[in-house]
C-alpha cells in the first residue's frame, strides 16, 4: 500500500463538487494520504484581530475551500468509499462567527440584522484546548465538516448542503480520529474532496460555524462493497452512526432512524418494529447541524449499548 502527501495549493483546491474535474491525485484502495486543508474560507494568512479580512485562496467565495478531488482506482457506482481518519492535527489558530447571516434561526433569535460577532481562537493541540480573545477555554475534538464525493449529476454543485448521496458538508462532531466514514460512490473513481476543518463543535453547529481552522489529516481510503447500510454511515469511537438530510426535520430524523434499523435488524434477528422497540432503549437521535440549508440528523448507537444475554 502506498503513502502520499497532498498540500493545499491553487492547483489542488476546489470550492464546488463536479465530477468533470480532473483528479489532483490518484491512489489505490488501501493507500494513505497525508492531506493539508485550509479553513473553510481558504485563508492564506492568520487573522490578527477577530474578523480581520485576510487573503484567501479564491477571490470570490462560492463554497468551502476543499482539497481534492482524489481519485481512488477501482471505485465504481454501488460501492462505498471508506474514509478512515487516522489522525487530525489542527493549526494553532481558528475563528468562529455567529449572527452574520439572515437565517430562520437568527431571525427567530432576533439576531438577523446585526453585523455578527467574531471569536478568534488560539489552539493548543498538545493540551487539547482552544482559548478565545475573552479568555474562554474549550476542549477540542478535531474533525472535518466536509468529506464528500462527486456525484453523477452534471455541472457544478454547492459544497454547502449535505447530501444523502456522496456526503459533503455533514458537520458531525463524532467523526474524530479513529472514525471510518462510508460514502456511497456514484461516479467512477469516487473523486473525494475534504476540508472545512473544525477544532471543536457542538451538536447542531448552532451559530453557523465551529472553531474553523486549517488541518493536517492522515486518511486511509478503501473501496468497500456489500455494506450493511446503503447510504452515508460511520463507525466512530462513540459508536455506529447513520444519517438523514432534508429540509424537513421529520424526514431527516426518519431517514437516519430508518438506516439504523436496517443496520441493526439482521444483527439482532428482529422485525423492523421489534428493532425500533430495541432502538428506543439505546439509540440517540441527534441534530447534527442546522446551518447548511438543510437539516442534518444522526442516529448514534454506542458500542456497548446493546448486549445479548447468555
Amino acid at each position: 500500500m502506498g503513502s502520499y502527501r497532498l498540500d493545499a495549493t491553487q492547483q489542488t483546491t476546489v470550492e464546488v463538487f463536479n465530477h468533470e474535474l480532473d483528479p489532483v491525485l490518484t491512489v489505490d484502495s488501501g493507500d494513505t494520504v497525508l492531506l493539508r486543508s485550509l479553513d473553510a474560507s481558504g485563508s492564506l494568512e492568520r487573522q490578527k484581530t477577530p474578523g480581520e479580512t485576510v487573503p484567501t485562496m479564491f477571490s470570490s467565495r462560492r463554497g468551502h475551500c476543499l482539497t481534492g478531488p482524489i481519485a481512488v482506482r477501482g471505485a465504481v457506482p454501488g460501492d462505498h468509499l471508506a474514509v478512515r481518519f487516522v489522525s487530525l492535527a489542527p493549526d494553532d489558530w481558528g475563528w468562529t462567527v455567529a449572527a452574520a447571516r439572515d437565517t430562520p434561526l437568527t431571525r427567530h433569535l432576533g439576531l438577523h440584522e446585526g453585523p455578527g460577532e467574531w471569536l478568534l481562537w488560539q489552539i493548543d493541540a498538545d493540551a487539547g484546548v482552544a482559548v478565545n480573545q475573552h479568555g474562554h477555554q474549550v476542549r477540542i475534538a478535531p474533525f472535518h465538516g466536509v468529506t464528500g464525493l462527486a456525484f453523477d449529476e452534471p455541472g457544478e454543485h454547492s459544497t454547502i448542503p449535505p447530501r444523502a448521496v456522496a456526503g459533503g458538508n455533514i458537520d458531525c462532531k463524532e467523526l474524530v480520529a479513529g472514525s471510518v466514514l462510508y460514502l456511497p460512490v456514484t461516479v467512477p473513481d469516487a473523486l473525494l474532496s475534504v476540508g472545512d476543518g473544525h477544532a471543536a463543535q457542538g451538536d447542531g453547529e448552532v451559530g453557523g460555524t465551529a472553531i474553523e481552522c486549517a488541518m493536517t489529516t492522515e486518511l486511509q481510503l478503501e473501496v468497500k462493497s456489500g455494506q450493511p447500510v446503503k447510504g452515508v454511515h460511520a463507525e466512530t469511537p462513540a459508536g455506529r452512526i447513520t444519517f438523514g438530510f432534508s429540509p424537513d426535520l421529520n424526514v431527516a430524523a426518519g431517514d437516519a432512524l430508518d438506516a439504523m434499523l436496517a443496520w441493526l435488524g439482521p444483527e439482532f434477528g428482529l422485525s423492523k418494529a421489534g428493532t425500533l422497540a430495541l432502538a428506543s432503549s439505546a439509540v440517540d437521535l441527534r441534530v447534527t447541524q442546522v446551518a447548511n440549508q438543510t437539516w442534518g440528523v444522526h442516529a448514534l448507537l454506542p458500542w456497548d449499548a446493546i448486549r445479548t444475554a447468555k
